[in-house]
């Protein structure tokens, strides 16, 4: 995918009451603290790492006040197009960390998140670049580090060999594989599914969307 440069998205972010620039705060401030600091309630916490233009996590707030979401997103360009999404939210449920995936376990805590969506993530199709693939068994352990003894990650994809690739990397990880669908939106879109932008995309095009949800295997 090739970006587009938003000019002066790094200050549009270090602007935005609602956005997070990850390297220029310390990540102290936040780790365990977000819903004592910055929620200011006791809800579970949703993340959404990759989340693009918004759209989804968006929708998901709006749908759901009694839930914390925060948007993850390494790209200056992207985060600030969902802006104006945030905006229009009537509910105060949703922020935005504009940071690498890599760094997730500096800014929340031991079982502090109870859900990640990993939603059309960069498929790093080269072999070499296999731990950056966001369903990895690199991070999967970083997953199992946030999450609570009940969270479970969710998975969308257009692209098979990645589909693939995660759901034998999850298991290998010691996680458990709930759901695997391979054509979600085969008789329609799905009635229990948030389409993402290129979700919306590839299914009006006819692709096949792919779906998986695993459970950390807790004894």
């Amino acid at each position: 995918m090739r970006l587009r440069n938003v000019k002066g998205s790094y200050e549009l972010i270090l602007e935005n009451p609602y956005t997070i620039q990850a390297d220029a705060v310390n990540p102290d401030n936040y780790k365990g603290l977000w819903n004592r600091n910055y929620f200011h309630n006791s809800h579970p916490i949703h993340i959404e790492i990759g989340m693009g233009k918004g759209q989804f996590i968006t929708t998901l707030a709006k749908q759901n006040p009694g839930i914390n979401y925060i948007g993850i997103e390494k790209y200056s360009s992207v985060l600030v197009k969902a802006f104006d999404k945030r905006k229009q939210l009537e509910t105060d449920n949703l922020l935005f960390i504009r940071m690498e995936a890599e760094n997730i376990t500096d800014f929340f805590a031991p079982k502090e998140t109870d859900r990640i969506y990993l939603n059309f993530s960069d498929p790093w199709p080269k072999d070499r670049h296999a731990k950056r693939r966001l369903t990895s068994r690199q991070f999967m352990e970083r997953y199992n580090i946030i999450l609570s003894a009940n969270g479970f990650i969710q998975f969308k994809t257009d692209n098979r060999p990645l589909f693939d690739f995660s759901a034998r990397e999850i298991k290998e990880a010691g996680w458990c594989i709930d759901e695997i669908n391979y054509n979600l939106h085969k008789d329609g879109p799905a009635k229990d599914n948030i389409m993402t932008e290129y979700e919306q995309k590839f299914y009006m095009s006819g692709n096949p969307i792919y779906r998986l949800t695993a459970h950390r295997d807790v004894v």
